[in-house]
C-alpha cells in the first residue's frame, strides 16, 4: 500500500508542476505589462488554486503521515539506541564492579592461602625440630648407656685382673697363711673400699 502512495504524489506533483511550467513558460511580453503581472488572471489562477489544492490534499493524505511516522520511527530507533547504550554501560560498570570484588576476592583467597602455608611450614619446621632434637638425645643417651657399659665391663675387667694380682702379690708378700678365696675376698673388699672413696 505504501508503494502505492508515492506514485500517486508523484503523479499529482507532476501535475501541478505541468501548470506551473506553464506559468513560467509565457512569452517575455508579459514582464513588459507592469504590475499586472504580480497578480495571476482569473484563468489561470482557478487551475493554479486546484492543483495546489490537490497537491496539499495528496500530501496532507500520503506523504506527511508518511514523513511523520518516518519521524517517529527514527525518533524511537534513536531512544532505543540510546537506552541500548545506556543498558551496555551500564552492564559493563556492573560487570566491571563484579570482576573487581571477584580479583579482590581471589587475592584475599590467595593471601589466606599463604599465610595457611606458612602456619603449616612452621609447624612442620617445630615438629621437625622436636623430631630432631628427640632423635639426638636418644642417640646421646644411647652413646651414654653404651659408655657407661662399656666403662662397666672395662672396670669389671680391671677388678678381676687387680684382683688376680692383688692374689698373687698378697701370696707372696704375706706367705701362706691366707688361702686363695681369703686372699680374693680382701682384694675384693679393698677394691670396694676404694672404689667408694673414688665415687667420693
Amino acid at each position: 500500500m505504501n508503494t502505492n502512495k508515492p506514485g500517486i504524489a508523484r503523479l499529482v506533483a507532476e501535475a501541478g508542476g505541468l501548470a506551473v511550467a506553464g506559468q513560467l513558460a509565457a512569452p517575455a511580453t508579459a514582464f513588459a505589462a507592469g504590475p499586472d503581472i504580480l497578480l495571476p488572471k482569473p484563468a489561470e489562477f482557478i487551475p493554479a488554486l486546484i492543483a495546489f489544492l490537490i497537491i496539499w490534499f495528496i500530501m496532507a493524505k500520503m506523504a506527511w503521515p508518511m514523513i511523520i511516522e518516518t519521524l517517529d520511527a527514527r525518533q524511537e530507533k534513536i531512544e532505543s539506541d540510546l537506552k541500548a547504550a545506556e543498558d551496555a554501560k551500564a552492564e559493563a560498570e556492573q560487570s566491571a564492579q563484579t570482576y573487581e570484588e571477584r580479583i579482590a576476592a581471589a587475592e584475599r583467597e590467595a593471601d589466606d592461602i599463604i599465610a595457611e602455608a606458612k602456619r603449616d611450614a612452621e609447624v612442620m619446621r617445630a615438629d621437625m625440630l622436636a623430631k630432631a632434637q628427640e632423635e639426638s638425645q636418644a642417640i646421646i643417651a644411647k652413646a651414654h648407656d653404651a659408655i657407661d657399659a662399656e666403662r662397666a665391663k672395662a672396670m669389671a675387667e680391671l677388678s678381676g685382673s687387680v684382683v688376680d694380682l692383688s692374689v698373687e702379690i698378697a701370696s707372696k708378700v704375706v706367705g701362706d697363711t691366707l688361702d686363695v678365696e681369703q686372699q680374693r675376698a680382701l682384694a675384693i673388699k679393698y677394691l670396694a673400699e676404694v672404689g667408694s672413696l673414688n665415687d667420693d
